[in-house]
C-alpha cells in the first residue's frame, strides 16, 4: 500500500474483555419491531454482520452504542451496560460510517486531529495521532490535500484514519470498501485484517459484501427481519454434516441425477456443462461415489472436495 507502514505505526487497545453480550434485545420504532430478542454472544476479535437491507444491521449498532434505546432485554460492548454507559463506551469505539462524514474546507490532516480533539485528546497528541493514522492507511502523502478533492476511495480511508485516531478498543466499520477499485479494495481489506488480528483491537464490520467478511474476519452475526439467524466462528458455520464436490462428468447425467437424488445426494450442473457440484452426507466416501457413477455408465474425470463458501452459508441461512 503506498505510504503504509504497518509495523511502525503503534496501535494498541487495552481491553481483552467480552465484546458483545445481548440477551433477548428488543428494539422498536413504534409499533415497527427493528431487533426482536437478539441474544448473541461475541468474546471478541473480528465480526462480521451480515443480513440483507432491512435486517436490523444499522439498528444494533445503534443499540450497541447506546444511541437506541432498548424495548426490552439487556447487554454489554466491551463490558459496559449498553443501556446506562452509552458515553464511556463511545468514548472506547472507533467508528467510519458508510456516508461521508467530512468537514467541508478541511485537508485530511486537520479533520483527522479534529476528530481527535473531538474525543478528548490534547492537541499537540491529536496532531501526532493524526500523522500516523493517516500514513498507515496509505494517506500519507495526500494529508495536506483538501478532502473536497480527495476520491471516494481516499475519503473512505480517511475516515478509517478519524476512527483509529484516539486508539480505541473497538473499530466499527460500515461499508468500507464502497467505491474502491479492486487494486484499493485489497489494500484497504489488508489493512482492515492487520488491524483486527495485528493490533489487538476488536473489529465489528458491517457489509453486504461476503467475500469482505470472509477475509477479514473470523466470526459472523447474521441477522434477518430483526432476528438473529446465525452466530459463531465462520469456520464453525461452515462445517457441516455434508461433504461437497466439485465434479466433472462425461456420459448420462440424467441417469446419475436421478441416482444420486434416489441416494440421497444433490447433484446440480447446468445444462450443456460437464462439470458441476455434488452434495453428500457427510458419512460418504468418494468409493460410494464412484461405485455410483459406474452402476450407471457415468465417468468421473474430476472429484474435488470443495468448501462451502460464506455466501452459500448465507443463502441457506436465509433460506431456512
Amino acid at each position: 500500500m503506498p505510504g503504509a507502514h504497518p509495523e511502525e505505526v503503534m496501535i494498541h487497545a487495552g481491553t481483552q474483555s467480552g465484546l458483545i453480550q445481548l440477551e433477548n434485545v428488543k428494539v422498536s420504532y413504534g409499533a415497527f419491531e427493528a431487533l426482536k430478542g437478539v441474544t448473541v454472544a461475541m468474546e471478541g476479535g473480528a465480526v462480521g454482520l451480515l443480513g440483507p437491507n432491512g435486517a436490523g444491521k444499522s439498528t444494533l449498532i445503534k443499540a450497541i452504542l447506546g444511541l437506541m434505546p432498548l424495548t426490552s432485554g439487556r447487554g454489554t460492548l466491551l463490558g459496559r451496560d449498553i443501556s446506562r454507559a452509552g458515553l464511556e463506551i463511545r468514548k472506547r469505539v472507533g467508528y467510519s460510517p458508510e456516508h461521508d462524514c467530512h468537514i467541508p474546507g478541511m485537508n485530511g490532516f486537520e479533520y483527522v486531529s479534529y476528530c481527535g480533539r473531538m474525543v478528548g485528546m490534547p492537541v499537540k497528541d491529536a496532531r501526532r495521532r493524526a500523522h500516523e493514522v493517516l500514513e498507515y492507511v496509505g494517506l500519507g502523502e495526500a494529508r495536506y490535500r483538501p478532502l473536497d478533492g480527495y476520491s471516494t476511495g481516499m475519503r473512505q480511508r480517511a475516515k478509517i484514519a478519524q476512527a483509529l485516531v484516539h486508539d480505541p478498543d473497538l473499530l466499527i466499520l460500515d461499508e468500507p470498501t464502497n467505491g474502491f477499485d479492486p487494486k484499493g479494495r485489497e489494500e484497504v481489506l489488508d489493512l482492515i485484517h492487520d488491524v483486527s488480528h495485528n493490533k489487538d483491537i476488536h473489529l465489528i464490520l458491517s457489509s453486504h459484501l461476503l467475500r469482505d467478511v470472509e477475509k477479514t474476519c473470523d466470526h459472523v452475526i447474521l441477522l434477518k427481519d430483526g432476528a438473529l439467524v446465525r452466530s459463531g466462528l465462520i469456520s464453525d458455520l461452515k462445517s457441516s454434516d455434508e461433504k461437497v464436490f466439485t465434479i466433472e462428468v462425461r456420459g448420462p447425467k440424467e441417469e446419475f441425477t436421478a441416482a444420486a437424488h434416489k441416494a440421497g445426494w444433490r447433484y446440480e450442473s447446468k445444462n450443456g456443462r460437464t462439470a458441476g457440484r455434488l452434495v453428500v452426507p457427510a458419512e460418504v466416501d468418494t468409493t460410494a461415489i464412484f461405485k455410483l457413477a459406474r452402476k450407471v455408465g457415468l465417468q468421473l474425470r474430476m472429484l474435488v472436495p470443495a468448501e462451502e463458501s460464506l455466501e452459500e452459508l448465507f443463502l441457506k441461512s436465509l433460506e431456512d
